[in-house]
C-alpha cells in the first residue's frame, strides 16, 4: 500500500479568509503517484494569542 503525506502553510491577508486549495490538493495527488484511495484534508489552526 502506498502512502503520502504533504503539509501546507498559509499566510492569509486576514484572521478570517477563504482560500481555495482544491488545484494544490489536485497537484499533490497527481504528483504523488498514488492511483486510488481517500485523500485527508485536515486543518491545524495555530493562532497567535493577545496577552
Amino acid at each position: 500500500m502506498k502512502s503520502h503525506t504533504e503539509y501546507l502553510t498559509f499566510n492569509l491577508p486576514a484572521r478570517m479568509a477563504f482560500e481555495n486549495i482544491t488545484p494544490r490538493i489536485a497537484e499533490i495527488v497527481r504528483a504523488s503517484g498514488v492511483q486510488e484511495g481517500l485523500v485527508l484534508v485536515n486543518d491545524r489552526r495555530i493562532e497567535p494569542i493577545a496577552v
